[in-house]
């Protein structure tokens, strides 16, 4: 099913209860694939992962296997990395992709940044031939992981029965989902930035992160990140704004305000036009950063991004 009207892109939500639900929602939406001649990828958590390498046996060597673990960790990462770069490696006929963001250890900023995902999903691939099952282990995620995959899912598969959501609403569920992150803590260190301090403002960074133990590759990334933050701020964010920066464990959390409006909930999320200039700053944010959180209003948007240590 695709969930109305003429769109080839069919979008599923699995609920399963145990590892023999699991299989029996998965091995049969794989082979089949296989057995249409579709290309067909696998990205789930790291012990389903390997439920699924062993009951497929030799079938596991003709599919694309990743652990969303790994691969998704940061949500954001999710569409343009994974799924779109899947998608897009086979432009030509029907694509098959098993995706799984949620699982029960994920952080509340985590699961909020999954569901704006699952949402933003059918406008990634509206159009497309394609077709994406997103399995969600009931016993474990709760009711209210339930009702959002219902309002992000057109299509939810529950044992034996298959069904139109009633209460599928993506755009609803991507506002819903965009949520003012928590104040810096007193600790943290901010800073002020406009055009003229720019460079000194990630100097600053990159020193405080040198400090709270952060390697050198990955205080290169922070780099990146802060430089294309802060200066998406300065073009497009009413020419200034704030940086916050904290300890949180073993990740550098960073908070970045101005008084700019995201127009589409999409940015960052699409792999950006090889013709056309621009566009990639948040894109390689979210590839760069373990998450990113944005929240959008008609007072400014905020940035909230971690980025480990090591």
């Amino acid at each position: 099913m695709a969930g109305g009207g003429a769109n080839p892109f069919a979008h599923q939500a699995l609920l399963y209860r145990d590892s023999a639900e699991y299989l029996s929602g998965t091995i049969g939406f794989i082979r089949g694939g296989l057995a249409a001649g579709e290309p067909v990828a696998v990205v789930v958590p790291t012990a389903n992962l390997a439920l699924l390498r062993a009951e497929l046996g030799s079938d596991a060597d003709t599919i694309r296997l990743m652990d969303m673990t790994v691969e998704g960790r940061n949500p954001g990462r999710i569409i343009p990395g994974v799924l779109r770069a899947f998608a897009d490696a086979h432009p030509v006929g029907r694509v098959r992709i098993i995706g799984e963001p949620i699982w029960a250890g994920r952080s509340e900023l985590e699961y909020a940044a999954c569901v704006q995902h699952e949402a933003l999903i059918n406008a990634a691939f509206s159009g497309r031939e394609v077709t994406i099952l997103c399995p969600y282990n009931k016993a474990e995620l709760g009711l209210v992981a339930v009702a959002d995959a219902y309002g992000t899912h057109p299509v939810v598969i529950d044992g034996d029965s298959e069904s139109v959501s009633p209460a599928y609403d993506p755009d609803l569920m991507v506002a819903a989902y965009n949520l003012p992150p928590a104040d810096p803590p007193t600790t943290a260190v901010v800073l002020a930035f406009d055009t003229a301090t720019l460079r000194s403002t990630r100097h600053r960074a990159t020193d405080y992160a040198r400090l709270a133990g952060m390697t050198s590759e990955r205080i290169a990334d922070l780099a990146l990140i802060i430089g294309e933050t802060t200066t998406n701020s300065v073009v497009h964010g009413g020419g200034s704004g704030t940086l916050a920066l904290w300890r949180d464990d073993a990740q550098l959390c960073c908070q970045v305000r101005d008084s700019g409006h995201f127009d589409s909930p999409l940015a960052g999320h699409l792999p950006a036009p090889p013709h056309i200039p621009g566009g990639r700053g948040l894109l390689l944010v979210n590839q760069l950063a373990d998450l990113v959180r944005v929240h959008t209003d008609d007072a400014g948007t905020t940035l909230h991004m971690h980025v480990s240590l090591v």
